[in-house]
């Protein structure tokens, strides 16, 4: 793979992002795309305790000594979420400061800033500090709103990314993992995505598609560098996180290209605050659990002769609105966010007839679309053995969970998005309970005991 090829090619579908910089000791290029692309504006280096010593700092430097006017706005808070209060004190200082936020560090950092940014009607630059999510790039910020539901909003995309291979390189070697483990979550996504575009929900978008799915093998290709920190792989760890998020951009904000059921088993522990003795876990190991469970659902999928379906059995047991907003009241009664499965199968949820169109395009197009779908996936055993290579996790134990927690978790996931995951087919081929039990019952891969 040509990096800068690929590069160039990212920055022509681009529509916010106009430069994606790489390489090694590249700090010193920051005043200069400051000044170019913000003539007469004020920098404000934000970064959190970590990372403003990692490269904010640097960043602060550069721009003192080429004479950039700068402030800095550093959260010294030791764990902290992208939460609604942080949005309220980015506000301010952007207020305050009329400038322009330099967003120095990983996930939380570039959503917080993004999304500041974007209440401004203004652009802000990125300098990653590690390659562990596919968020940079994305033209979504994923934000704790008021009620404390984690919610992806539309913004847009960083004018300006510096991406220096020896500051993501340094990075401790489990947050790279963790990014590995979210960029591999696009193979389980791609597929659903596939589902989705056969029901007619959410057509595949080429361009996005392209963007995320044509290099991702390669991407995944060296787990072992990932855990050894070559900066050749970390680079193309990133580069492949970027294109995640450029495929956001380009397809309207959509984080369809890059997401599915696999995110939501972190949206759910997100929301929960869950924690691993005492400390949180980072999106991309809660992520690579969610990917191995979905690695698995299709596993059991791949193993079922859809063509013997009885459409006209499935559509008549096909509950009714009413009942489905009374079992996503039931199920989330004691969830923080009580509502939310009732919010999303209401927008979720189709009548019989739409139903019955798409059972019979599964079950006359099955023999083709499995193989589709085989192209796609990994295998659970060979994605376990990718996250282990890689130092990502293989187990819900490595992340303080049990079976049985990814199982009670499921039936929240299959409720809390609007988007058309593999449950819902399940769901409505009336082998959702099966399929539970090829996964978590005896002899599945998630044996819940």
């Amino acid at each position: 793979m040509d990096t800068q090829k690929v590069i160039e090619e990212v920055l022509k579908v681009s529509f916010a992002t106009k430069a994606l910089e790489f390489g090694a000791d590249i700090m010193d290029r920051i005043p200069g795309l400051f000044t170019k692309f913000f003539p007469g504006r004020k920098a404000i280096v934000f970064a959190d305790k970590i990372t403003w010593k990692v490269a904010g700092e640097r960043a602060f430097y550069e721009l003192a000594k080429a004479g950039v006017p700068a402030t800095t706005f550093i959260i010294t808070d030791d764990r902290f979420h992208p939460d609604w209060k942080y949005v309220e004190m980015i506000d301010k200082v952007i207020e305050q400061e009329n400038g322009i936020l330099i967003a120095v560090g990983s996930g939380v950092i570039n959503d917080l800033a993004k999304f500041g940014a974007f209440r401004h009607n203004d652009q802000y630059i990125c300098v990653p500090t590690v390659a562990s999510v596919d968020g940079y790039t994305s033209a979504t910020a994923a934000i704790n709103d008021e009620r404390g539901a984690k919610v992806s909003f539309k913004c847009k995309s960083p004018s300006i990314i510096v991406a220096d291979s020896k500051v993501l390189a340094s990075a401790p070697w489990f947050l790279s993992a963790a990014g590995y483990g979210d960029l591999a979550s696009k193979v389980t996504s791609g597929a659903e995505w596939m589902i989705a575009d056969l029901f007619g929900t959410e057509p595949i978008h080429p361009a996005a598609w392209s963007l995320t799915q044509d290099h991702l093998r390669e991407m995944l290709s060296d787990p072992d560098g990932v855990r050894n920190g070559n900066p050749e792989t970390i680079e193309a760890l990133f580069l492949g996180l970027a294109l995640a998020g450029i495929g956001i951009e380009v397809s309207g904000g959509d984080t369809r290209c890059v997401s599915c059921a696999e995110h939501l088993y972190n949206h759910y522990m997100d929301m929960t605050h869950h924690t691993n003795n005492g400390r949180p876990v980072s999106h991309g190991f809660q992520v690579a659990i969610g990917e191995l469970t979905l690695c698995a659902f299709f596993d059991a999928l791949l193993e079922m002769d859809l063509t013997k379906i009885d459409v006209d059995k499935c559509v008549e047991a096909w509950p009714s609105l009413e009942e489905e907003q009374d079992r996503a009241t039931k199920i989330f009664a004691d969830f923080p966010v009580p509502t939310l499965g009732y919010e999303e199968i209401t927008k979720k949820w189709q009548p019989k007839e739409e139903v019955r169109v798409q059972l019979e395009k599964v079950k006359a197009c099955w023999p083709e679309f499995r193989e589709k779908l085989r192209a796609q996936v990994i295998p659970f055993k060979e994605m376990q053995d990718l996250f282990r290579r890689a130092g990502a996790p293989t187990t819900p134990e490595e992340i303080g969970l049990t079976n049985a927690d990814i199982r009670k978790m499921t039936d929240f996931v299959q409720l809390m998005r609007w988007r058309i995951n593999v449950l819902d087919l399940a769901k409505r081929a009336c082998f959702y309970d099966e399929l539970m039990d090829k996964v978590f019952g005896k002899g599945g891969v998630w044996e819940v005991k």
